[in-house]
């Protein structure tokens, strides 16, 4: 099964219920306020080598770095700080699913990334129910 190419550096287009994500996170209101405006141009840089993935998330306030190979469990931290571990699968043939196990108490978070047939990457980040649509395009 061939996979798509993640890589390159990624610019955001559109962001559908970022703020909600975080308030089901229970990031307080100001915190909210900052994260929203420092998330609003983020660039995404992805390296891929096979199954393996370094992603590097730039916004004015900080950079997170995750590197990780598909279909092996790794540590991270969530959008909002709190560490947990996380099993990223592939899902369909272009898109890959990571379920978020927290080391405390709190939602249930996942991420998946999706490159589109347009060449698009379609991010999508889950707090129980609440689920945050982010649509990049590579560079």
């Amino acid at each position: 099964m061939e996979h798509p190419n993640f890589s390159g550096t990624w610019e955001m287009k559109s962001s559908e219920n970022f703020e909600e994500l975080l308030k089901a996170l229970g990031v307080n209101v100001m915190l909210r306020k900052i994260a929203v405006k420092a998330a609003s141009k983020p660039l995404v840089e992805i390296e891929q080598d096979g199954e393996k993935l370094s992603i590097k998330t730039i916004t004015t306030v900080r950079t997170t770095h995750i590197t990780f190979t598909v279909g092996e469990e790794f540590n991270e931290t969530t959008v909002d700080g709190r560490a947990c571990t996380s099993f990223p699968r592939w899902e369909t043939n272009s898109k890959i699913s990571c379920e978020q196990t927290l080391q405390k108490e709190g939602p249930k978070t996942s991420w998946t990334r999706e490159i589109t047939s347009d060449g698009q990457m379609i991010l999508t980040m889950r707090a129980d129910d609440v689920i945050c649509t982010r649509l990049y395009e590579r560079q």
